[in-house]
């Protein structure tokens, strides 16, 4: 393994962005499913679900920008 393969692993920014990547596919797949059922209780679920999930992505890439007073 090369040193670059090794900092990009050790690198906190590697993790946060699939961190990020997997999180979108998942509010990506919450969103598809409020299409194919009916049931409105379990529709507002899959969106609050996705949403919450949306507010982890901004903290991730918050994180990352160093934007909030927190990640500084």
């Amino acid at each position: 393994m090369t040193t670059q393969q090794n900092l990009s692993k050790t690198d906190p920014h590697y993790h946060t962005a699939k961190i990020k990547g997997q999180l979108n596919d998942l509010i990506t797949h919450l969103r598809e499913d409020i299409t194919k059922i009916e049931e409105p209780k379990a529709q507002a679920l899959f969106e609050t679900t996705a949403e919450v999930l949306k507010g982890l992505v901004n903290a991730y890439s918050d994180y990352e920008q160093h934007s909030e007073e927190a990640w500084k």
